[in-house]
């Protein structure tokens, strides 16, 4: 086992921050820093990890916040670190964690967090340069969302279009994915597989006079292509979107922006969107061969960062997603908040099918089930943009943040849930077994934080019954993140 210890930068107050934070151990915990780099080749195991299982659970979380001037301002804006989990198909399970090496974060470390710019962190600039950064916005490549991988590649993404390269075994930082900065200065971390074509779809928005979304796709061998554009003239934040074999659809929240305020205010990014309910949600469905706006709906107001899946339905469309009553969830997940523990961050998201009837313009609305749900994931590979039966999600309950595992069958609505004293669970990601016929027949694995200790451990559960069939134990213990992937060997 070797261990390369980060650099520690945290100032006095963050650092007395941080050991009041260890000393309350709850799920407050999970927001303080974690500059260590790891790697080791076995960790403690209990249980029988299936042997089928092969390859890596990779996960990328906002490991650092604060630095030797300042500390960012919002949990989305901590420094990005790969953690990974491997499995040899011999019972064992390694671990290694390691910062991806971006241009942000060697600003931040340069100056002492000075130079931080990104969702809800801004530097402090004078009118010249927020004037200047109109014409060449500043564009962070702190990719601390979500991973993927194009054809050989293996990328790590933020809301900007600048992925960055890794390799997906030693974790190391290979450069950027330049593709995707042509078709817009926003785009999501959650891109969409085309199995046919083989391509990446996302979407896209290009702000300015005359403002679009656009909705693109690439391959490995290929520059990209457009396949939608539609104008607008205050683009809402949107996290994700959805895709059928026809369709892709894009879900606007009523939560907007004007362009030239992103320019000029002095605000940072996310601060100078205008919730505006009275629009409600806005959903179109473009054609994926043609390009051409198929139809929209809208529905009452609600605030969504993701979609758990959609489907066709004979003429039909359905959508189902994770609805917050509105964006308030952003100013909620502020850093200084969840560190003092205030609020119920996560309460409120709930599983929501929307359905798009054809001869309407109305989308209809119900509930999957009786349980909170954010973090959603399902059986992408077989089921992604097809009818489905099970989501698997994180979910708070009575909790202050997301702490419990929920499985949900969404035709009858009944759910399991696994929960356990002190321990707050990440984002759940199915992994199928080879030779599996169901839809749920694999393992669910989840980065789960032991308060208590002050530790994390990687659980694994049978998809099926929800129930553990083992553990590994982390050395130490990792921040609380967003996303991650099973990449096969």
């Amino acid at each position: 086992m070797s261990i390369v210890s980060g650099t520690r930068t945290a100032t006095a107050e963050s650092m007395a921050e941080a050991d009041d934070a260890t000393r309350r151990r709850d799920h407050r915990l999970g927001f303080a820093d974690q500059t260590e780099e790891v790697r080791v080749d076995a960790l403690p195991v209990s249980g029988d990890v299936p042997t089928w299982l092969r390859g890596g659970l990779v996960r990328v979380t906002p490991a650092q916040m604060d630095f030797d001037q300042r500390s960012v301002s919002h949990w989305f804006d901590g420094m990005a670190m790969l953690n990974r989990f491997g499995f040899a198909g011999d019972g064992s399970v390694s671990y290694a964690s390691r910062f991806l090496d971006t241009d942000a974060r060697k600003a931040a470390l340069a100056s002492g967090g000075a130079a931080i710019s990104g969702f809800a962190t801004d530097p402090c600039r004078s009118l010249f340069q927020r004037v200047q950064s109109l014409f060449s916005p500043e564009l962070t490549d702190n990719a601390n969302v979500n991973l993927t991988r194009l054809g050989d590649e293996y990328i790590a993404m933020t809301e900007t279009p600048i992925p960055v390269r890794f390799d997906p075994e030693t974790l190391a930082t290979l450069g950027h994915d330049e593709g995707a900065a042509r078709f817009g200065q926003i785009t999501t971390a959650h891109p969409h597989h085309d199995p046919e074509r083989g391509e990446l779809v996302n979407f896209a928005a290009q702000l300015g006079a005359k403002s679009e979304y656009r909705i693109y796709a690439r391959s490995s061998s290929t520059e990209g292509r457009t396949l939608a554009t539609m104008g607008v003239r205050e683009p809402s934040y949107m996290h994700s979107f959805a895709i059928t074999p026809r369709y892709a659809l894009l879900i606007e929240n009523p939560l907007v922006v004007n362009p030239l305020r992103l320019a000029l205010s002095g605000k940072a990014f996310i601060h100078n969107y205008r919730w505006k309910p009275e629009l409600g949600v806005r959903i179109h469905a473009f054609d994926r061969e043609t390009g051409v706006l198929h139809r929209s709906w809208v529905a009452d107001p609600f605030f969504v960062f993701h979609t758990i899946n959609a489907f066709e339905d004979g003429e039909d469309i359905v959508i189902d997603l994770c609805a917050h009553e509105d964006a308030s969830i952003i100013e909620l997940l502020e850093l200084e908040k969840l560190r003092a523990g205030s609020g119920h961050a996560v309460l409120g998201a709930r599983p929501l099918r929307l359905t798009l009837a054809a001869g309407s313009g109305v989308a209809s609305t119900r509930e999957l089930a009786d349980v909170d749900l954010e973090l959603p994931r399902i059986a992408y590979r077989t089921r992604n943009g097809l009818p489905y039966r099970y989501v698997y999600g994180g979910s708070a309950g009575e909790a202050a943040f997301l702490k419990r595992l929920v499985k949900i069958d969404v035709e009858d609505g009944s759910h399991v849930v696994w929960d356990e004293p002190n321990a707050w669970a990440g984002e759940p990601v199915f992994v199928p077994r080879p030779d599996g016929d169901a839809e749920d027949d694999g393992v669910v694995l989840s980065v789960v934080m032991d308060a208590e200790a002050g530790s994390s451990f990687l659980l694994m559960l049978d998809a099926q019954t929800f129930e553990e069939i083992a553990r590994a134990e982390a050395p130490h213990r990792v921040p609380f993140g967003f996303h991650g992937q099973f990449f096969g060997s």
